[in-house]
């Protein structure tokens, strides 16, 4: 028996789950893209950076991370700017480098929760598939003649579990790469987090000489 008799015989809850299938595909594929294109694995420039701005290059920082993709690079770019800006108060920077990881970090769990979602329903859907399919056979058993043939019992026992095997096919897989791609967001906080104290803690050394050479 083909694959395309096997989800007809499953109802119209295999074909929901079809599209569960390959929504949840399509959104794997467009996130490791995305992760792929914007480097996230790739952060030796976030201490090539620090270096320059320890050296006293901010100007050759800035153009180093601004000419890279990377969420952790935007994030920092913002953050010297911020620091060099006479206009904005330590915690006017904060808010700011607040303001602009939290946008960088929602734009990398974008669609993650979809997944999450097809990964958690995708099991209650075979398990909805397999109860109809069971009641329907146990209907079609009570209007068989009092010769009851086992077989018939049994092909609609089979039929229904269809669905539960083909939910937890599409919600294995889901689930997997949902704590992927999760893991890989985690990561990239961490290092953000990580990277923008280091140079806000830089520049607040910095603003500190002045006043401890005066003492």
């Amino acid at each position: 028996m083909n694959t395309i008799n096997l989800l007809t015989q499953g109802g119209p809850v295999m074909a929901v789950l079809l599209l569960f299938s390959i929504t949840g595909l399509a959104i794997i594929i467009l996130k490791g893209f995305q992760f792929w294109k914007l480097g996230l694995r790739k952060t030796e420039f976030i201490d090539e950076a620090i270096n320059m701005l320890q050296e006293g290059k901010n100007k050759q920082a800035l153009s180093l991370l601004q000419n890279n993709e990377n969420p952790v690079a935007r994030v920092l770019s913002t953050t010297i700017k911020a620091c060099l800006s006479p206009k904005l108060y330590q915690t006017d920077v904060e808010a700011e480098v607040r303001r602009v990881g939290s946008n960088e970090i929602r734009d990398l769990e974008s669609w993650l929760r979809g997944l999450s979602a097809i990964a958690h329903l995708s099991p209650l859907l075979g398990l909805l598939g397999t109860v109809l399919g069971m009641i329907a056979a146990f209907m079609d058993l009570e209007g068989a003649t009092s010769q009851i043939n086992p077989a018939l019992l049994a092909g609609g026992i089979w039929e229904a579990l269809l669905t539960t095997a083909f939910g937890l096919a599409v919600a294995i897989p889901a689930m997997a790469a949902y704590y992927f791609l999760e893991g890989v967001v985690d990561q990239s906080r961490a290092i953000m987090k990580d990277a923008t104290i280091r140079v806000l803690v830089h520049f607040n050394h910095r603003a500190l000489e002045p006043s401890q050479e005066n003492a």
